[in-house]
């Protein structure tokens, strides 16, 4: 009895770290494959204002049948929207900065001044921390161009 005890016993032994093995050999020819690559992660590149403009015009041109004239109207079209665009988006900041400084102040209003300065540094690593994803950002658009 005991000798069949242990034979279990090394038998399912030796099927669980057989399958720890396989399983670390799956997860390292995973990260390798995938995660490591690069390739099949990143997401495709956002293409450019221009290059969107440059996209629509040819297809207004093949699939429409516009001619010169309208195209050119077509683009100062998108051109006009475009700037409507950027404006509206530095209104929006604009007022975003507006409310993020309400709302720090209302805070400020509650908090008292020895919790005052702990906020202060808690509100300066939140934008370190945005700075560095910004900064990442921009260096991972710059590696894709």
């Amino acid at each position: 009895m005991p000798k069949s005890r242990l034979s279990a016993f090394l038998s399912l032994l030796l099927v669980f770290l057989s399958g720890a093995v396989v399983g670390g050999f799956a997860h390292r020819l995973y990260m390798v494959r995938s995660v490591m690559s690069g390739e099949s992660v990143a997401p495709p590149r956002r293409p450019s204002p221009e290059e969107v403009v440059k996209q629509r015009l040819e297809d207004m041109k093949l699939k429409v049948k516009a001619d010169d004239q309208q195209l050119e109207q077509i683009k100062t079209i998108y051109g006009e929207t475009r700037q409507q665009f950027d404006q509206m988006h530095e209104r929006m900041n604009r007022e975003g900065h507006t409310i993020e400084e309400d709302q720090v102040s209302k805070i400020k209003a509650i908090l008292r001044p020895d919790q005052i300065a702990l906020y202060d540094q808690v509100r300066a690593e939140y934008e370190a921390a945005r700075k560095r994803r910004q900064q990442l950002r921009e260096q991972n658009e710059k590696k894709k161009q």
